[in-house]
């Protein structure tokens, strides 16, 4: 039986922390390979630590990129402008090592393997959720800690708190009444800083300018607890206080936790990886399901052999909220979506230099008009395969 009745945490980190200035790296590459080559088979991985930047991986493609030009222009964007905070675009070390995708990998993706069509990059299963209580389709856990960590970063970049650096994490406890978010509990932030600023000053300007500005006030107690750099002190941060690597927030860039997740990171994977764009196509379907009424929550997950175009399991489930059988909404689904690679590329308009803006603050849940991933635009044609009325009667 689901649990009802309980507390659920999420976490978000800042553009400057060091997995996130990472995956910012690997998909700046990706952007600046795709503008050039869409067809490009690209898998990079970014490694930051003190005044090092290191890339590695498997890259196929006509561009050519300046990646040590694309790796300091990413880290000035961030804010890591300043010597002193132990890494800096100017001074710090850009090394790379990248071969080509292995042959036998790219004969499967490519149609020259054991099928003439463009079959899945790798082996693998993915999720895809959704759910109705909130506007967005996004657990509020996570869509509250995205929004704070997002707010950090314009504090500091706009001036209005000058001492922020740009590492930080957030983190956002909500209360589920009837599985429903009732309240938020706990904010938790901590946020670099330089070493002048007083703690006392900094935690009431991170609850004024950064807590107050974005969670409503209609969502908070009365004994809703603001928990603010709780170690008292965080000067050294970024990758001189600790290694980044691409692919470790995965949680992160998902759902907070909230339903599973298949273990494929996104971040510096061009689109035939579906690791990448089946999570994409996944969520599209199920914001979808759950826009159209036919369940207020969803999850999808699909899994795939290498070098395969069709996939191997599709399974739906709607935690109980379905108002149609779950093999009833699965039969709407195959019947209204497809899986194979090129399809779910073609639809969701993926071969573009869109990637970098992904890479901070969730890949789900967004409005920006790049991410088609978030159109709800299949509602009605499922509302209709399920016999339920339109939304929008014309």
């Amino acid at each position: 039986m689901t649990k009802l009745n309980f507390l659920f945490t999420s976490e978000s980190v800042t553009e400057g922390h060091p997995d996130k200035v990472a995956d910012q790296v690997s998909d700046a590459i990706l952007d600046a390979i795709i503008a050039q080559d869409k067809f490009a088979r690209v898998a990079c991985e970014t490694l930051v630590t003190t005044g090092l930047a290191f890339i590695a991986g498997e890259i196929t493609t006509s561009a050519t990129v300046d990646f040590p030009g694309v790796v300091r222009e990413t880290i000035k964007d961030i804010g890591y402008c300043d010597s002193s905070m132990g890494f800096d675009y100017e001074t710090c070390a850009v090394l790379t090592s990248i071969d080509r995708q292995s042959p036998d990998i790219a004969q499967g993706v490519e149609g020259r393997g054991l099928t003439p069509e463009q079959g899945a990059g790798d082996q693998g299963l993915m999720f895809g959720y959704a759910t109705n209580s909130t506007e967005n389709f996004m657990p509020m856990p996570i869509w509250y800690a995205h929004r704070l960590a997002e707010r950090l970063a314009k504090v500091r970049k706009d001036g209005t708190l000058p001492f922020l650096r740009p590492d930080g994490k957030t983190q956002v406890t909500v209360r589920y009444e009837n599985g429903t978010p009732k309240a938020i509990t706990t904010v938790v932030i901590a946020a670099q800083h330089t070493p002048d600023i007083k703690y006392k000053d900094l935690r009431e300007a991170i609850i004024e300018e950064v807590i107050k500005k974005t969670i409503p006030a209609t969502l908070l107690e009365k004994d809703s607890q603001f928990l603010i750099n709780t170690t008292g002190r965080f000067v050294v941060g970024g990758p001189l206080a600790d290694c980044g690597m691409t692919g470790r927030k995965i949680i992160v860039d998902t759902y907070g936790g909230r339903g599973y997740h298949g273990g494929g990171a996104f971040s510096g994977k061009d689109p035939t990886k579906v690791d990448r764009t089946t999570s994409y196509m996944l969520r599209h379907v199920a914001k979808n399901v759950v826009a159209a009424g036919l369940a207020g929550r969803c999850e999808v997950q699909v899994a795939y052999s290498i070098g395969l175009p069709d996939p191997l399991s599709i399974m739906v489930y709607t935690y109980g909220t379905g108002v149609i059988p779950e093999d009833r909404i699965l039969e709407i689904i195959k019947s209204t979506f497809s899986f194979k690679p090129a399809a779910m590329i073609q639809y969701l308009d993926m071969q573009r230099p869109i990637f970098k803006k992904t890479a901070c603050y969730g890949h789900f849940g967004r409005t920006d008009p790049d991410f088609t991933w978030e159109y709800t635009n299949k509602v009605e044609i499922l509302r209709d395969k399920a016999g339920l009325k339109p939304l929008c009667p014309t």
